[in-house]
């Protein structure tokens, strides 16, 4: 793997150099998009809208559009931005994981030590497991301040980004029901989720869709096409949401 930043993790007088690899893959199938006429692979280009040519890589800056006029950007203006963090993940306190909401994370990277047997990165592996926190910090990624968590996987450190706050919208405009619930319904409820409660296992779990998209490819290429089973609806027999529970909680007991 390469690494996809270097520079290092502060925690309070301590630096700790690391270099950052990205800890997801895609799992879906690289598709491109061809013409159906004669198959040809479609691309892109940067076209100039006022000449109508191609613009190369090197030739292309950003822009932001303030009163109808374009400031452009160079690199060291988002270095100056945030000159102090450009470099460093510095952790500005330490959370408990079941306090952050999942609606906030993003994506993951390891850490790796960038010097041989830093005791500092062991030190905080550890201290992180045993406390049960995890640091919460702010780094610079591709030009842009990020948001982060950083929590042990085994001897490992992992920097998961999460959200700001004002990135996840709020709930007012959502036309909810403020609807009663019985009380023999919630126990029904509830009694339910105990019957199929489970220590959290990701293994059990694969992209099913992805693979049986493959064999369909593969088949199609030998002039073959499968025949796939469609899933129909299930209908309840009953409207009332108690026996609906009810058959729920026996059908997961017959299983």
């Amino acid at each position: 793997m390469r690494p996809i930043w270097r520079g290092s993790i502060g925690f309070g007088l301590v630096s700790i150099p690391v270099k950052l690899y990205s800890a997801v893959q895609s799992s879906s199938l690289e598709l491109d998009m061809l013409d159906s006429r004669d198959h040809a692979r479609i691309r892109y280009e940067r076209i100039n809208e006022n000449t109508r040519k191609e613009v190369p890589y090197e030739k292309i800056v950003k822009g932001y559009k303030l009163n109808d006029e374009y400031v452009v950007l160079e690199e060291r203006d988002f270095e100056d931005a945030a000159p102090e963090k450009s470099k460093v993940i510095e952790i500005e306190s330490f959370v408990n994981l079941s306090e952050v909401n999942p609606m906030f994370y993003e994506t993951s990277y390891y850490t790796e030590p960038d010097t041989k047997n830093n005791k500092a990165y062991a030190l905080l592996v550890e201290a992180l497991k045993k406390s049960g926190k995890a640091g919460l910090a702010r780094f610079v990624l591709r030009t842009a301040e990020n948001l982060c968590i950083i929590h042990p996987l085994e001897h490992v450190l992992v920097v998961t980004k999460i959200r700001f706050a004002q990135e996840l919208r709020n709930t007012d405009d959502l036309a909810i029901d403020d609807v009663n619930v019985s009380k023999k319904e919630l126990d029904m409820g509830l009694a339910l989720i105990k019957q199929y409660q489970e220590k959290f296992n990701i293994s059990k779990f694969h992209d099913d869709y992805h693979e049986e998209l493959l064999k369909i490819i593969k088949d199609k290429a030998k002039g073959k096409r499968p025949t796939i089973k469609k899933l129909k609806p299930r209908k309840t027999k009953n409207d009332d949401l108690y026996e609906q529970l009810m058959q729920s909680l026996n059908t997961k007991k017959g299983a």
